[in-house]
């Protein structure tokens, strides 16, 4: 029986990219070798070791891929959520100004009916 270290060898020989963790690698770079791995797999001619070996690494690959897209979700959720705050602040002061115009415009014509 073979050892995760040597499954991990065979999937990163399988794949070209040695045996580097997939946690340190960028969103392009894991998504570029999940394709491999998924393409190793389809076309077959691996033995069953050298078949769970990639299969394994394909799964930390779309684990490291969905870290990196529910990062880039929560900047984007935050970045519009600043813009809301920021749209109801403009709103709030628009309002404001709005009502001290009725107000003002109202004294004038109170002042005007006498």
């Amino acid at each position: 029986m073979t050892s995760k270290t040597d499954e991990a060898d065979v999937a990163g020989e399988a794949t070209g990219s040695g045996s580097g963790s997939a946690d340190t690698l960028g969103y392009e770079q894991a998504r570029d070798e999940l394709i491999e791995v998924v393409r190793r797999l389809e076309t077959g001619g691996t033995t069953l070791e050298e078949s769970l070996a990639l299969w394994e690494r394909g799964e930390e690959l779309a684990k490291v891929c969905r870290r990196w897209l529910d990062g880039a979700r929560a900047r984007l959720d935050a970045a519009l959520a600043g813009e809301s705050a920021g749209d109801d602040a403009y709103a709030a002061s628009d309002s404001a100004a709005t009502e001290t115009a009725d107000t003002a415009g109202t004294a004038r014509t109170a002042g005007t009916a006498d």
